[in-house]
């Protein structure tokens, strides 16, 4: 059984990332402790030994590929969420990193303050996409709605187990926009300012900075933001960015 304590992983084949990410993770989660692995073999004795809440992986291992170990250790621990850091954003490899479960996708050239930024978003359930991450998903699933002969189908959001009734995990063939199939209930209907703030949700941008833009308080926002969520049906940026991109909230 794995230890109880939680804890993050690193898995990349190289120290000097090694070394980058646990900064980041310092600056971003620094109560959780560290654990490196720089090989698929290292990452699977973590997993099997300790319990883990956060892990980093990079796709290049000397004896295999990250997305094996993101594949293992989704089967072993539901419960912890994965977040793909890596150089590489192109479809060969953030698609099947979500359809394994990821729960975020970050390029780790990015700059530091950025980065630490987007992994402080776990902590409010907010999944961590960079930039031409989540607007290569807008584009894929825009061109869906509107005919594109490519599937979506098992492509999977990485929420925790426990985020869903009966603990099934969430994938967009099942959720589409805000859970619900085409045709089986009506259209949910958002107040003026509930659709500006989705819209502002869709378009990246974080509380402070709707906020500001809506002459509102961050705590007024983050309420908007609830009831937009329970109404939609949905628990993530990343889905409500769709939703807004469905509602051609976002061009």
């Amino acid at each position: 059984m794995p230890e109880a304590l939680p804890s993050t992983l690193i898995v990349d084949a190289h120290a000097e990332s090694r070394s980058a990410m646990a900064r980041l993770l310092e600056r971003a989660l620094p109560d959780l402790p560290v654990c490196e692995a720089a090989s698929r073999v290292q990452a699977e004795g973590v997993i099997a030994r300790r319990t883990i809440e956060l892990a980093l992986i990079d796709f290049g291992l000397p004896d295999g590929s990250g997305l094996d170990v993101l594949r293992t250790l989704h089967a072993a621990q539901p419960q912890a969420r994965v977040v793909v850091i890596s150089l590489l954003d192109d479809d060969a490899h953030v698609f099947p990193a979500l359809r394994a479960g990821a729960f975020g996708y970050v390029l780790k050239d990015r700059p530091e303050v950025e980065l630490v930024a987007q992994l402080r978003r776990i902590r409010d359930g907010e999944p961590p996409l960079s930039s031409s991450v989540a607007l290569k998903l807008l584009q894929h699933f825009t061109s869906l709605q509107g005919g594109d002969s490519r599937d979506a189908d098992g492509i999977k959001w990485g929420r925790r187990a426990t985020d869903q009734p009966g603990g099934a995990r969430g994938d967009l063939s099942a959720l589409r926009f805000g859970g619900r199939g085409a045709g089986d209930e009506p259209e949910v209907v958002l107040t003026e300012r509930e659709t500006e703030v989705l819209q502002r949700v869709g378009k990246g941008y974080t509380l402070p900075e709707i906020a500001q833009q809506l002459g509102l308080s961050r705590h007024t926002v983050a309420d908007y933001v609830k009831q937009v969520y329970r109404k939609l049906d949905i628990s993530s940026r990343a889905e409500a960015a769709l939703e807004a991109a469905r509602r051609g909230l976002v061009r």
